[in-house]
């Protein structure tokens, strides 16, 4: 997997650089990167530490000494089956200094985390975190077709 155009991997700890794809991002000095991960088009703070199999898409911004679990997942368009991608339809998700996300987490896009929050394994946060809240839980929720229908609309 490729490590192309990513600021201060150099000053990283990546135990596998074959297992993961980095590219187009920048990533504080000390942060540990575990295998199969991807990060595109991202800021990640020092010190963090991504577990195995995150996804960190383009638009995130991460802060200092957070922690990003196994398996967890940014998004970063609302709508993404409407019309051509571009990357003006990216929502921009910023994480705050000592932010824990546990493993499974679904992170949706444009989202602001708060510093020292804690967000729970399997959690899909879709709105704003205030700073040192503890998440937890899934957010979906059964809507009938006319729901979606309208809000396919909007």
């Amino acid at each position: 997997m490729p490590i192309r155009a990513v600021k201060g991997y150099d000053a990283c700890i990546c135990p596998h650089p074959e297992l993961v794809n980095l590219y187009d991002s920048t990533i504080g000095p000390g942060t540990r990167i575990a295998a199969f991960v991807e990060i595109g088009g991202a800021v990640i703070g020092a010190r963090c530490k991504i577990q195995a199999h995150a996804y960190i898409c383009p638009g995130v911004v991460i802060g200092d000494d957070c922690f990003v679990g196994p398996h967890a997942c940014f998004t970063n368009c609302r709508r993404p089956m409407r019309g051509p991608w571009s990357p003006d339809r990216i929502l921009p998700t910023r994480v705050g200094p000592g932010v824990v996300i546990g493993a499974g987490a679904v992170i949706l896009p444009g989202i602001e985390i708060g510093a020292g929050a804690v967000i729970g394994a399997g959690a899909v946060v879709t709105g704003d975190v205030a700073p040192g809240a503890v998440m937890k839980g899934p957010a979906a929720r059964a809507v009938c077709r006319a729901h979606l229908a309208e809000e396919a609309r909007i």
